[in-house]
């Protein structure tokens, strides 16, 4: 079972297709930063931009951040300062040496990067897989969310793992059944159908080329990959975070694509922040890349919404 899960990391939510005061709004741009958590773990970081500090957390689990900030998250840096992330075991970061990947591990990170930012509040993003982390942070510590943005962002793995395997079936013209008892199972057998074809990339997107990009980002460094090979061995990660959105009170922007296979296109309607903004894109899970304009729209009409107040 160890390398299903390790080869479900790899192909679920992830991108692949196979001192810093909050006040000061000059221009920063660092190549590589390390931030030490309160554990011992350094974070790969790169911080770049002026305004409001945003924290980016990138899904997978097991992907990393330099992808999005190359294919259209810097855009955002003319209006936020931009914090681009490794989270623990993944991409330029180092692994815990005790293998701690905890749900309220992986949220104290982001709290210890606040920290060394020295800024009482943050505009949080995460996208895909990066949404359970960003929302679970959100419900710890509002006291430190100027605005929560979930982009493309998944709150129930099993959902979309459904959804996607409703979705291979569709495209391969085969009806694959789902067993109750192992979601799992079913969403290998459907991998394993789709693998005969040269449509796997429809997971991501409609365009080829757009994930052949991401790939070649994605592909040309040797990333650090232990989270994707603990991550889902905690049933935490399995827990439907729906069921907790309308006790997070904190402004939150949601950012669904029309046609995003990866997580599920109406995903978003079980979300019930109390305080939510919702725009929905004409694209898939690379809204970012592909529709770079609008979701620039999006998230800069949402920080000028809260710093208007």
């Amino acid at each position: 079972m160890t390398q299903k899960i390790y080869f479900l990391l790899l192909v679920f939510l992830s991108f692949s297709y196979n001192s810093y005061c909050q006040e000061n709004h000059s221009k920063r741009s660092f190549t590589n930063n390390t931030i030490k958590t309160s554990d011992g773990v350094s974070l790969f970081a790169k911080i770049s931009g002026k305004g409001d500090v945003c924290i980016f957390v990138h899904g997978g689990p097991g992907a990393w951040s330099e992808s999005f900030e190359k294919l259209g998250g810097n855009i955002l840096e003319d209006k936020l300062t931009m914090c681009y992330y490794d989270q623990r075991g993944c991409g330029k970061s180092t692994s815990p040496t005790d293998n701690n990947y905890s749900l309220d591990r992986m949220v104290d990170d982001i709290e210890d990067i606040r920290k060394n930012l020295n800024t009482s509040k943050v505009f949080i993003m995460g996208h895909s897989f990066g949404g359970i982390l960003a929302t679970e942070y959100a419900r710890k510590y509002p006291q430190h969310i100027q605005g929560l943005i979930l982009l493309n962002a998944t709150l129930d793995i099993n959902y979309s793992l459904r959804n996607q395997i409703s979705f291979i079936g569709t495209i391969i013209g085969e009806y694959i059944t789902v067993q109750n008892d192992s979601v799992l199972n079913s969403f290998f057998d459907a991998k394993k159908r789709l693998s005969k074809t040269d449509l796997n990339y429809k997971i991501l997107s409609d365009d080829k080329a757009s994930v052949e990009k991401v790939d070649s980002i994605d592909n040309g460094f040797k990333r650090n990959t232990s989270f994707a090979q603990h991550a889902l061995k905690d049933p935490v990660y399995f827990k439907d975070f729906t069921k907790e959105t309308s006790t997070i009170k904190v402004p939150t922007l949601i950012i669904s694509g029309a046609k995003d296979n990866n997580i599920g296109p109406d995903h978003y309607l079980s979300f019930k922040f109390p305080n939510q903004d919702v725009k929905i894109i004409d694209g898939g899970h690379l809204l970012y890349y592909e529709k770079n304009q609008d979701f620039k729209n999006s998230v800069e009409q949402f920080v000028l919404k809260i710093r208007a107040k």
